[in-house]
């Protein structure tokens, strides 16, 4: 099997990396944004060309304010001091999740980095921000469904390819390889319909320690692996 050409990640363990150092929360998410630019770094030099990380999750919200906080301003830190680095590496910047209850400063973050680097074509990192795989599927059976009261379509022409059109990731391909640090081994509604028949690697080390070289173990178990999408393997057919 070759690299994947999309690579998704659950970015989990900030908090339980810093509490296992004695330090206040946000100090893993610092950590963590660390990790996320040597990722990206890393996940251009390896042949990867899309890249997608579940920055903020639509149940965040239920945090302490001051954590949500600390989240939203490493948010704001990173496309600020980042933005230019990854423009001039050619890297597109792609946001999916819900914007609509975002307040407007974010927003225009995201759109900035979106429009930007809309011409560039080496890396697209999508970055799940206020997204919930839920919520996503709710959005966009909600527009089906004002799409069929319009007379616009009938609801015998809604197919699995018409809704994904509808999803946050419409033109994004599906992930062939989706990783979650920290040792969890759930998708916590990431991308649950875009995952259908992705490959899963769970790997122990929380999300600031992650580096180049779990991303490497990662492809490399991917790559020992055989996607048959519901069919059968290429030995069996042989049989």
């Amino acid at each position: 099997m070759t690299t994947p050409a999309h690579v998704a990640i659950i970015m989990d363990g900030n908090g339980r990396w810093a509490k296992a150092r004695g330090l206040p929360r946000v100090a893993g998410h610092r950590a963590g944004v660390e990790a996320l630019r040597r990722t990206v770094r890393a996940a251009a030099d390896l042949g990867i060309s899309w890249l997608t990380v579940y920055a903020f999750s639509s149940e965040n919200w239920s945090r302490p304010k001051s954590e949500v906080t600390d989240l939203m301003g490493l948010l704001k830190i990173f496309i600020r001091r980042d933005l230019a680095e990854l423009h001039n590496s050619g890297v597109r910047v792609r946001i999916i999740g819900d914007r609509a209850t975002l307040q407007p400063d974010i927003r225009c973050l995201l759109e900035e980095a979106e429009t930007l680097t809309a011409g560039n074509d080496s890396l697209t990192l999508v970055i799940a921000f206020n997204y919930g795989g839920r919520d996503e599927i709710a959005r966009a059976a909600s527009r089906l469904a004002e799409a069929v009261k319009r007379g616009e379509i009938s609801s015998e022409e809604i197919t699995p390819e018409l809704f994904a059109e509808n999803l946050d990731t419409a033109g994004i391909p599906d992930p062939d390889l989706v990783i979650r640090t920290s040792g969890e081994i759930r998708l916590s509604n990431f991308l649950p319909w875009q995952s259908a028949y992705s490959e899963l690697v769970f790997q122990p080390c929380y999300w600031p320690d992650f580096n180049r070289e779990h991303l490497a173990d990662a492809l490399r178990e991917y790559t020992g692996r055989e996607r048959r999408f519901g069919g059968l393997a290429t030995r069996d057919v042989a049989l």
